[in-house]
């Protein structure tokens, strides 16, 4: 098994190492040509702070990379960075590697849970052209499971193991979408992160002054990568979130392997582990992940004993060890 990353540098198995290709995502996607400029040091690239930009950049490393079809999403929909998602999804890999004899556990016969897959479905999409593994991908918001479906009707190859379900209650994380007799091998999640539209709006504004964007003449976007409320914040911003989600996982300690989650904020891990190991933990694992100047971590837990994993891999990873 591939050694992870520090968390400095995208993972090893990641697809998007280095500078991108633009003439072989012109090749892939058209469109994404009249987008490319030439950035200061001369290289191609394209206007990030353009949101229309970032969406078919995103449309061209999907279908060159990942051969996936009619991606898109509206446009106050959260277009996520295609790198970034990819990384979590082999840590991921890796985590239940380590509960598999280093050997990664691939095909159907696993699921995945995406907590808040948006419009855009990426986890699923990503997910299943990597690794094969089935996707029930769930969201409070009926507009983006029809945005998500219509790209899946696109790649019905991809579709025939993604399955996506409403999530009724806001409030409610595993709760309505999980059934009594079902078992889900790791949830993902990647979590509202501010408390309010307001805090959105200023994280926005101080990353483009940092970025030397935030210049008088341009009129910036409030997110280069979009996002609806329900996507942006939520109350109590990611603390709150983390911890409702701690709260819910237990009651489900016996029906998912790995539960899972980025937090975005340093400051919010140290709770979160202190809470997990109130609420009887077996295995916490916390993992750098980083790209660029970006740093994040993902948290990971589960509530089963060693001979409960045992059972658990002997029953439903392909490759069962003794």
């Amino acid at each position: 098994m591939p050694k992870p990353s520090s968390g400095t540098s995208l993972h090893p198995r990641n697809r998007h190492p280095g500078r991108y290709d633009f003439a072989a995502l012109i090749r892939a996607h058209a469109p994404l040509e009249r987008f490319v400029i030439t950035n200061p040091y001369g290289k191609p690239s394209i206007d990030f702070a353009n949101p229309e930009a970032v969406r078919v950049f995103n449309r061209a490393l999907l279908e060159k990379d990942y051969g996936i079809r009619g991606w898109d999403i509206p446009a106050d929909y959260l277009c996520p960075p295609v790198p970034g998602r990819a990384d979590y999804l082999h840590h991921l890999a890796d985590l239940l590697a380590s509960s598999h004899d280093g050997v990664i556990p691939q095909g159907p016969e696993l699921t995945a849970l995406d907590i808040g897959c948006g419009a855009n479905c990426i986890y699923p999409l990503i997910g299943r052209r990597e690794y094969g593994w089935s996707f029930i991908g769930a969201d409070i918001d009926g507009r983006a499971l029809d945005n998500a479906a219509a790209i899946l009707a696109a790649n019905p190859e991809l579709a025939a193991g993604i399955e996506l379900r409403r999530q009724a209650n806001p409030q409610d994380i595993f709760h309505g979408l999980i059934g009594a007799e079902e078992r889900i091998d790791l949830s993902l999640c990647n979590p509202p992160f501010h408390a309010s539209a307001d805090e959105a709006l200023a994280g926005s504004r101080r990353k483009w002054k940092n970025l030397g964007k935030l210049a008088p003449e341009r009129q910036l976007p409030v997110l280069n990568f979009g996002g609806r409320a329900n996507e942006l914040h939520c109350p109590g911003g990611e603390a709150a979130f983390l911890a409702r989600m701690a709260e819910q996982s237990r009651d489900f300690a016996e029906q998912v392997f790995w539960f899972s989650s980025l937090v975005s904020k340093a400051a919010n891990v140290e709770p979160l582990e202190a809470r997990l190991r109130e609420l009887g933990v077996t295995d916490l694992r916390v993992i750098a992940m980083g790209q660029g100047n970006k740093r994040s971590r993902l948290v990971a837990w589960t509530f089963l004993d060693k001979k409960q994993r045992r059972a658990w891999r002997r029953a439903r990873w392909p490759g069962r060890t003794p």
